[in-house]
């Protein structure tokens, strides 16, 4: 019988071999606990959204407890969220609940060199928004609904996974980044410290 221990670092993105990896974990009987050690300030939602659902499918099955090291922010926290309990630093860098969508706005770069971009395409709202072209209203009003639309997913999250809810989840649903110690007072966290206390968690 043993402990599994998995590592998340870096950026999260879809990664089918390591869910794959997730779910063997899931199946063996003789791995009796999971350790997720995370070390990541985020990655894309569809990634984060993949990663969180192999790890609550090891947690139907057997304990799963995070250990969040320098920084397990966005993506990372989401990640943290999938495990029945929580250990950070108290020092540790975590929530970013929230979503962004950024891109460059080189138009002005383009015209000062007297660069043009021809564009054929079946209707204004494709490869919308561009960094090649000012972004037009209906492009920026359905840029902030995909915005919004996957913010309330995350928020939905938070709510189940750590039970919050109204003036206590709209303080930490806002996009900051909290320390363990603050983020342990707001809910987020469960336990202060490493691997040690997240192993005496699974022992008792």
């Amino acid at each position: 019988d043993q402990v599994a221990r998995v590592e998340i670092d870096g950026i999260i993105t879809e990664d089918v071999e390591f869910e794959a990896m997730l779910d063997e974990i899931a199946e063996r009987d003789n791995v009796r606990a999971l350790v997720v050690r995370i070390n990541s300030p985020g990655g894309t939602t569809a990634g984060s959204e993949a990663l969180f659902g192999a790890l609550r499918r090891v947690a139907e099955a057997k304990p799963v407890v995070a250990v969040l090291g320098e920084v397990a922010a966005s993506g990372g926290y989401i990640a943290a969220m999938a495990a029945d309990h929580i250990v950070a630093r108290g020092n540790s860098l975590t929530g970013s609940i929230g979503v962004i969508m950024e891109y460059p706005d080189i138009t002005g770069l383009l015209e000062r060199f007297g660069i043009d971009v021809e564009t054929f395409r079946s209707s204004e709202l494709k490869a919308e928004p561009a960094p090649y072209r000012p972004i037009t209203p209906e492009a920026r009003r359905l840029s902030e609904a995909l915005v919004e639309e996957s913010d309330r997913w995350f928020r939905g999250l938070v709510a189940e996974r750590r039970g919050l809810e109204g003036e206590a989840l709209d303080r930490v649903a806002n996009g900051a980044v909290f320390t363990g110690r603050i983020a342990r007072e707001a809910g987020l966290v469960d336990t202060l410290g490493g691997e040690r206390e997240a192993i005496a968690w699974l022992e008792s």
